[in-house]
């Protein structure tokens, strides 16, 4: 009896895991726009959902089966986000005040495929450097790494754009550049680690 129990409390938990995950997926989708994918995915998250709410509904007897429903709508948030954030699904605009208007971000950041739009402007303490770029999510932290490598005091401003149409950024950015950029630079070093063996090895 308890051994039962305790397979329908896990059975409970486990669906409702799965279909709070895809409900916060399905969620992201819509609001990035992907309604055809965020539609397909709602078919699971329905079954999903009326399987779990039978089981509690059948059972509401059971304290422990209302438990298990409500632990597991808070797991599957937490892995909802997890996934989220593995998936970074659509662009970030960053905005960056350097106080050294000397520095050459835009050429730096341009080198490394970003759309970076840059201009002269003034602060309280004087003038300042301001560069917008946008990059897609999955590039996120490498950028915040680049922009702290040039200027470590650099002003650091990130928001998510609710529509981005037009302009040399789109093309850069959705031609895969940065992608390119970032294959270029593993085959250099690996051609880099490759040559320093050969030499290494002609040296003995």
């Amino acid at each position: 009896m308890l051994e039962n129990a305790l397979i329908m409390v896990a059975i409970i938990f486990l669906v409702n895991v799965l279909y709070v995950s895809i409900m916060t997926v399905r969620m992201i989708l819509t609001l990035k726009g992907r309604t055809y994918i965020a539609a397909f995915v709602s078919i699971f998250e329905m079954v999903m959902y009326v399987v779990g709410l039978m089981l509690v509904l059948d059972n509401l007897n059971q304290f422990q089966n209302v438990l298990a429903y409500a632990v597991g709508f808070a797991t599957g948030l937490i892995i909802g986000s997890k996934i989220e954030e593995k998936l970074a699904l659509g662009y970030i605009t960053v905005n960056v005040v350097s106080a050294n208007p000397d520095l050459n971000f835009t050429q730096r950041l341009r080198e490394k495929g970003y759309g970076v739009t840059s201009w002269s402007s003034y602060g309280m303490d004087g003038d300042r450097l301001s560069v917008q770029i946008l990059t897609p999510r999955k590039y996120e932290l490498r950028l915040y790494e680049t922009i702290h490598g040039i200027d470590p005091k650099a002003f650091i401003i990130s928001y998510e754009p609710k529509r981005i149409h037009g302009g040399f950024w789109v093309k850069q950015v959705r031609k895969g550049k940065l992608m390119r950029k970032e294959n270029n630079n593993k085959e250099q070093k690996q051609s880099e680690n490759q040559s320093n063996e050969q030499s290494s090895k002609t040296e003995h």
